[in-house]
């Protein structure tokens, strides 16, 4: 009897190193990671030749599945949504939207102050934004980055709309390669960040009183 659970556990053992062996030389290669993608700032932006006295926040904006994530996304089909493998945003479509907005009206310098909704800071205006497509879209052998929002300049002091508008920007790419669609992205990222720039300058607003400044409104 002991001599048979002797052959067991020296079996057993043999299996579980034999494991262990394959466990830690296995042939088969790791997975790559997947290379990491930013939604740049534009270069060149026309600078305003005034500054408005209103601070503006920009708020991180409203996205549903699947844009509301970190995958390059295509729409081959109008049904029909798929990702690119091998590559991501840095961060989800909203986020990198915002930044690069909020790095485009400070590069614009056309208000007083521009800010992000993570800052603690007050300000008299908010840019609140939706974003309603995200992806490249295939026609046969060409390609293109479309970007569109949906955007509204709110008064703080008094939560009302001031103006509001779609925006919606389709560039192409120079073929269906990976590179040639994250610029393209980059490309129509630069071309919305201007048309929503110059919107937002031309939408009238409220004076700021000077006893005012960017705390609340004050009743009469």
């Amino acid at each position: 009897m002991n001599r048979t659970y002797a052959k067991i556990f020296k079996a057993a053992g043999t299996a579980l190193v034999f494991s262990g062996m394959m466990t830690a030389c296995t042939v088969f290669p790791s997975p790559e990671a997947p290379r990491v993608m930013d939604f740049p700032v534009p270069q060149n932006l026309k600078k305003s030749e005034t500054s408005r006295p209103q601070g503006l926040r920009i708020d991180t904006p409203f996205a549903s599945e699947p844009f509301n994530s970190t995958r390059i996304l295509a729409k081959p089909e109008p049904w029909e949504f798929r990702a690119y493998g091998g590559v991501r945003w840095r961060d989800t479509a909203p986020v990198i939207l915002r930044d690069m907005l909020v790095g485009a009206f400070r590069a614009n310098a056309g208000f007083r102050d521009v800010t992000m909704d993570t800052g603690p800071g007050n300000t008299d205006l908010t840019l609140v934004t939706e974003i309603t497509a995200f992806h490249a879209v295939s026609h046969g052998d060409s390609t293109r980055a479309t970007v569109a929002v949906y955007g509204q300049l709110i008064d703080n002091h008094s939560r009302e709309t001031l103006c509001s508008d779609n925006f919606i920007v389709s560039t192409p790419a120079g073929d269906n390669s990976i590179d040639s669609v994250v610029q393209a992205f980059g490309s129509a990222g630069g071309r919305l960040a201007e048309q929503v720039i110059d919107w937002a300058n031309a939408c009238e607003t409220r004076p700021v009183s000077p006893l005012q400044g960017t705390g609340p409104a004050r009743r009469p």
